[in-house]
Protein backbone atom coordinates (compact mmCIF):
# COMPACT_ATOMS: atom_id res chain seq x y z
CA UNK A 1 0.00 0.00 0.00
CA UNK A 2 1.45 3.15 -1.10
CA UNK A 3 1.77 6.14 1.34
CA UNK A 4 -0.62 9.33 0.75
CA UNK A 5 0.49 11.39 -1.82
CA UNK A 6 1.51 13.97 0.77
CA UNK A 7 4.20 11.97 2.19
CA UNK A 8 5.55 11.06 -1.50
CA UNK A 9 8.66 12.88 -3.11
CA UNK A 10 7.58 15.75 -5.77
CA UNK A 11 9.24 13.22 -8.04
CA UNK A 12 10.06 9.71 -8.11
CA UNK A 13 13.83 9.00 -8.20
CA UNK A 14 13.85 6.87 -11.36
CA UNK A 15 14.12 7.85 -14.68
CA UNK A 16 14.66 11.39 -16.41
CA UNK A 17 14.07 14.88 -14.92
CA UNK A 18 10.66 15.75 -14.77
CA UNK A 19 9.40 18.03 -17.17
CA UNK A 20 6.40 19.08 -14.94
CA UNK A 21 5.02 18.90 -11.36
CA UNK A 22 2.50 17.73 -9.68
CA UNK A 23 0.86 21.13 -9.90
CA UNK A 24 0.53 21.03 -13.30
CA UNK A 25 -0.70 17.65 -13.36
CA UNK A 26 -3.57 19.56 -10.66
CA UNK A 27 -4.41 22.28 -13.02
CA UNK A 28 -4.66 20.20 -16.19
CA UNK A 29 -6.88 17.97 -14.20
CA UNK A 30 -9.45 20.58 -13.51
CA UNK A 31 -9.28 22.60 -16.88
CA UNK A 32 -10.66 19.49 -18.04
CA UNK A 33 -13.09 18.53 -14.90
CA UNK A 34 -14.08 22.39 -14.79
CA UNK A 35 -14.91 22.17 -19.06
CA UNK A 36 -16.53 18.20 -19.58
CA UNK A 37 -16.91 16.65 -16.54
CA UNK A 38 -15.26 14.67 -14.10
CA UNK A 39 -15.41 11.31 -16.23
CA UNK A 40 -13.16 13.17 -18.39
CA UNK A 41 -10.41 13.63 -16.62
CA UNK A 42 -8.06 10.31 -17.68
CA UNK A 43 -4.29 9.96 -17.10
CA UNK A 44 -3.91 9.51 -20.81
CA UNK A 45 -6.22 12.85 -21.64
CA UNK A 46 -4.03 14.61 -18.58
CA UNK A 47 -0.99 13.29 -20.30
CA UNK A 48 -2.56 14.55 -23.59
CA UNK A 49 -3.41 17.95 -22.29
CA UNK A 50 0.72 18.48 -21.19
CA UNK A 51 1.72 17.68 -24.64
CA UNK A 52 3.46 14.22 -22.82
CA UNK A 53 3.47 10.62 -23.04
CA UNK A 54 0.95 8.69 -20.42
CA UNK A 55 3.74 6.50 -19.13
CA UNK A 56 5.52 9.66 -18.14
CA UNK A 57 2.58 10.90 -15.87
CA UNK A 58 3.59 7.86 -13.29
CA UNK A 59 6.81 9.87 -12.33
CA UNK A 60 4.46 12.49 -10.42
CA UNK A 61 1.34 10.05 -9.81
CA UNK A 62 0.78 6.14 -9.22
CA UNK A 63 -2.90 6.29 -9.71
CA UNK A 64 -5.68 8.22 -10.61
CA UNK A 65 -6.89 9.22 -7.25
CA UNK A 66 -3.76 10.70 -6.52
CA UNK A 67 -5.02 13.56 -9.18
CA UNK A 68 -8.26 13.82 -7.98
CA UNK A 69 -6.07 15.03 -4.56
CA UNK A 70 -4.07 16.90 -6.56
CA UNK A 71 -7.42 18.75 -8.43
CA UNK A 72 -9.47 19.15 -4.52
CA UNK A 73 -6.00 20.76 -2.98
CA UNK A 74 -5.47 22.80 -6.15
CA UNK A 75 -9.20 24.48 -6.16
CA UNK A 76 -8.74 24.71 -2.39
CA UNK A 77 -6.16 27.11 -2.74
CA UNK A 78 -8.37 29.62 -4.22
CA UNK A 79 -9.64 30.45 -0.70
CA UNK A 80 -6.42 31.00 0.36
CA UNK A 81 -6.48 35.09 1.89
CA UNK A 82 -9.64 33.92 3.46
CA UNK A 83 -9.87 35.80 6.56
CA UNK A 84 -11.80 35.42 10.01
CA UNK A 85 -13.46 38.57 11.78
CA UNK A 86 -13.51 37.02 14.79
CA UNK A 87 -17.25 37.13 15.18
CA UNK A 88 -18.71 33.34 15.07
CA UNK A 89 -21.90 33.75 13.28
CA UNK A 90 -20.45 36.49 10.34
CA UNK A 91 -17.63 33.97 10.15
CA UNK A 92 -19.30 30.69 9.28
CA UNK A 93 -21.54 32.62 7.29
CA UNK A 94 -18.58 33.64 5.52
CA UNK A 95 -17.25 30.16 5.09
CA UNK A 96 -20.55 28.57 3.78
CA UNK A 97 -20.25 31.26 0.47
CA UNK A 98 -16.94 30.99 0.12
CA UNK A 99 -17.44 27.04 0.00
CA UNK A 100 -20.55 27.52 -2.49
CA UNK A 101 -19.32 29.70 -5.05
CA UNK A 102 -15.86 28.01 -5.33
CA UNK A 103 -18.06 24.34 -5.98
CA UNK A 104 -20.31 26.46 -8.22
CA UNK A 105 -17.19 27.39 -10.12
CA UNK A 106 -15.96 23.61 -9.96
CA UNK A 107 -19.25 21.88 -10.23
CA UNK A 108 -17.16 18.41 -10.02
CA UNK A 109 -16.14 19.07 -6.25
CA UNK A 110 -19.41 18.47 -4.35
CA UNK A 111 -18.75 14.52 -5.35
CA UNK A 112 -15.24 14.55 -4.47
CA UNK A 113 -15.55 16.64 -1.53
CA UNK A 114 -19.06 14.52 -0.06
CA UNK A 115 -16.45 11.75 0.83
CA UNK A 116 -13.52 11.08 2.97
CA UNK A 117 -11.51 14.88 3.69
CA UNK A 118 -8.59 16.05 1.65
CA UNK A 119 -5.18 16.44 3.56
CA UNK A 120 -3.14 18.38 1.16
CA UNK A 121 -1.62 21.39 2.40
CA UNK A 122 -4.16 23.93 1.02
CA UNK A 123 -7.10 21.88 2.44
CA UNK A 124 -5.33 21.80 5.54
CA UNK A 125 -4.99 25.56 5.36
CA UNK A 126 -8.91 26.00 5.04
CA UNK A 127 -9.63 23.54 8.23
CA UNK A 128 -7.12 25.66 10.39
CA UNK A 129 -9.21 28.55 9.67
CA UNK A 130 -12.49 26.81 9.90
CA UNK A 131 -11.22 25.43 13.25
CA UNK A 132 -10.34 28.62 14.47
CA UNK A 133 -13.82 29.97 14.11
CA UNK A 134 -14.59 28.64 17.95
CA UNK A 135 -11.25 29.50 19.11
CA UNK A 136 -11.91 30.80 23.06
CA UNK A 137 -15.06 28.62 23.18
CA UNK A 138 -15.00 26.04 25.89
CA UNK A 139 -16.50 23.86 23.00
CA UNK A 140 -15.53 20.04 22.76
CA UNK A 141 -13.67 19.06 19.76
CA UNK A 142 -16.41 16.41 18.67
CA UNK A 143 -19.30 18.85 18.95
CA UNK A 144 -17.17 21.51 16.87
CA UNK A 145 -16.62 18.76 14.40
CA UNK A 146 -20.30 17.91 14.08
CA UNK A 147 -21.24 21.76 13.70
CA UNK A 148 -18.64 22.30 10.87
CA UNK A 149 -19.75 19.17 9.18
CA UNK A 150 -23.47 20.18 9.61
CA UNK A 151 -22.78 23.64 7.77
CA UNK A 152 -20.77 21.82 4.87
CA UNK A 153 -23.50 19.44 4.67
CA UNK A 154 -25.87 22.35 3.77
CA UNK A 155 -23.57 23.98 1.47
CA UNK A 156 -22.95 20.91 -0.63
CA UNK A 157 -26.34 19.62 -0.65
CA UNK A 158 -27.29 23.23 -2.37
CA UNK A 159 -24.88 23.03 -4.15
CA UNK A 160 -26.17 20.02 -5.78
CA UNK A 161 -29.32 20.92 -6.23
CA UNK A 162 -28.53 23.94 -8.21
CA UNK A 163 -25.97 22.05 -10.40
CA UNK A 164 -29.07 19.67 -10.91
CA UNK A 165 -31.66 21.69 -12.06
CA UNK A 166 -28.66 23.12 -14.33
CA UNK A 167 -28.37 19.98 -15.57
CA UNK A 168 -31.89 19.11 -15.98
CA UNK A 169 -32.16 22.62 -17.72
CA UNK A 170 -29.41 21.32 -20.22
CA UNK A 171 -30.78 18.25 -20.54
CA UNK A 172 -34.49 19.35 -21.33
CA UNK A 173 -33.99 22.34 -22.98
CA UNK A 174 -35.99 23.95 -20.86
CA UNK A 175 -35.77 27.04 -18.69
CA UNK A 176 -36.93 26.69 -15.55
CA UNK A 177 -39.55 29.07 -15.92
CA UNK A 178 -40.86 27.01 -19.20
CA UNK A 179 -39.99 23.78 -16.91
CA UNK A 180 -42.68 25.91 -13.61
CA UNK A 181 -45.17 27.17 -16.87
CA UNK A 182 -45.36 23.46 -17.83
CA UNK A 183 -45.97 22.24 -14.28
CA UNK A 184 -48.46 24.73 -14.22
CA UNK A 185 -50.43 23.38 -16.69
CA UNK A 186 -50.44 20.09 -14.13
CA UNK A 187 -50.82 22.27 -11.42
CA UNK A 188 -54.90 22.43 -11.45
CA UNK A 189 -55.21 18.32 -11.62
CA UNK A 190 -53.44 18.26 -8.47
CA UNK A 191 -55.55 20.55 -6.96
CA UNK A 192 -58.95 18.91 -7.98
CA UNK A 193 -57.83 15.47 -6.73
CA UNK A 194 -58.09 16.48 -3.32
CA UNK A 195 -55.05 13.89 -2.39
CA UNK A 196 -52.79 16.22 -2.03
CA UNK A 197 -53.89 19.20 0.36
CA UNK A 198 -50.31 20.16 1.81
CA UNK A 199 -48.66 20.17 -1.75
CA UNK A 200 -52.16 22.23 -3.21
CA UNK A 201 -51.21 24.71 -0.30
CA UNK A 202 -47.30 24.87 -1.85
CA UNK A 203 -48.61 24.81 -5.39
CA UNK A 204 -51.29 28.21 -4.44
CA UNK A 205 -49.02 29.93 -1.97
CA UNK A 206 -45.17 29.30 -2.59
CA UNK A 207 -43.57 32.36 -4.27
CA UNK A 208 -39.52 31.25 -4.01
CA UNK A 209 -40.55 28.74 -6.48
CA UNK A 210 -41.06 31.41 -8.78
CA UNK A 211 -38.76 33.63 -8.09
CA UNK A 212 -35.63 34.52 -10.40
CA UNK A 213 -33.65 34.70 -7.01
CA UNK A 214 -34.45 31.20 -5.92
CA UNK A 215 -31.27 29.97 -5.19
CA UNK A 216 -30.02 32.49 -3.16
CA UNK A 217 -33.14 33.09 -1.11
CA UNK A 218 -32.67 29.24 -0.47
CA UNK A 219 -29.42 29.85 0.65
CA UNK A 220 -30.36 32.29 2.55
CA UNK A 221 -33.41 30.48 4.43
CA UNK A 222 -31.47 27.74 5.01
CA UNK A 223 -27.91 28.62 5.96
CA UNK A 224 -29.97 31.19 8.63
CA UNK A 225 -32.02 28.06 9.91
CA UNK A 226 -28.49 26.04 10.04
CA UNK A 227 -26.37 28.85 11.94
CA UNK A 228 -29.51 29.22 14.64
CA UNK A 229 -28.98 25.21 15.19
CA UNK A 230 -25.57 25.89 15.53
CA UNK A 231 -26.12 28.95 18.24
CA UNK A 232 -27.85 26.85 20.34
CA UNK A 233 -25.14 24.30 20.88
CA UNK A 234 -22.49 26.94 21.30
CA UNK A 235 -21.25 28.05 24.99
CA UNK A 236 -22.87 31.19 26.13
CA UNK A 237 -19.78 32.87 25.83
CA UNK A 238 -19.91 32.01 22.12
Amino acid sequence: MDPVIWMRPEQGTRGPKASYSRRDVAVAGVRIADAEGLAAVTMRRIAAELGSGTTSLYRYVSKKDDVLELMVDEVMGELRGTTLSGAWRADLDMIARALRDLALRHPWLPTLSSGRQNHGPNSLWWLELTFAVFDGMDLETDEMLAGLGTLSSFVLGHVLGELGDQEAARRSGLTHDQWMEQQGEYGPTVIASGLYPRFTRVIIEAETPHAADRQERGFEAGLNRVLDGLAAHLPQQG
